[in-house]
């Protein structure tokens, strides 16, 4: 069947773009939102309906998703349903898309901060330059019974690249805490209280020593057998 062409302007703006992904741009490669309004100037909202194809399984990801791309960039990462066939626009947003209110609430529960570094929204990572931005994960999760579901969790943009694909074993990780002593459970649960662990000296200097070159850890170690400065 031969594909039509994404200038027909007898199909809707969704459906062109779809064709202009996969015959200008082509799988996995780069384009900018410059280059999409300049092929559609007579569409006012074309960056939404590119969004849209996110509704029927195409994948295409921005430096949210892929830190490596600038902020005027977009990659056509995966084809999905080839919605210029007459049955294959049904959307999946249904199964797949979360309400203003849904990521709100998570974003709420989760005290607008990302689960897995901690980052808050809009504030600048570590490395310098990049503002976090957080977004909501989909994690599969193993349950005390036995049983796997998938819950919605805050995630910032780095994180939730590198995690794509990430299990917890909710069952193993409540098995460990019946092992702890009482003490433990209490400072654990001081923790989980606060929301937050501020490192202990002892901790913060296990983890610079590990950064040492072998010379300077090699003094450092003389330096904690000796027990004294």
């Amino acid at each position: 069947m031969t594909m039509p062409s994404w200038q027909d302007k007898n199909y809707g703006s969704k459906i062109r773009a779809a064709l202009w992904l996969e015959t200008v741009v082509g799988l996995d490669n780069v384009f900018t939102k410059a280059q999409l309004r300049e092929a559609f100037p007579d569409v006012a909202q074309i960056d939404r309906r590119m969004r849209d194809l996110r509704d029927h399984g195409w994948k295409i990801d921005t430096h949210r998703e892929d830190p490596t791309l600038k902020q005027q960039e977009q990659r056509y990462a995966k084809k999905g349903a080839e919605v210029w066939i007459p049955g294959q626009a049904k959307s999946d947003k249904s199964k797949n898309g979360l309400t203003a209110a849904q990521r709100n609430k998570v974003l709420l529960a989760d005290n607008f901060l990302c689960r897995s570094c901690g980052i808050g929204v809009a504030e600048k990572f570590e490395d310098g330059g990049q503002e976090s931005q957080l977004d909501i994960a989909r994690r599969k999760v193993k349950l005390p019974d036995g049983t796997e579901e998938v819950q919605l969790v805050t995630e910032c943009n780095r994180c939730r690249v590198g995690g794509r694909g990430r299990e917890v074993d909710l069952a193993a990780m409540i098995r460990d805490v019946y092992k702890l002593a009482p003490l433990e459970r209490e400072v654990l649960a001081a923790w989980i209280k606060a929301d937050r662990r501020e490192q202990s000296t002892l901790e913060k200097l296990w983890g610079a020593w590990r950064t040492l070159p072998e010379a300077s850890r090699a003094a450092f170690e003389q330096a904690v057998a000796n027990g004294q400065a």
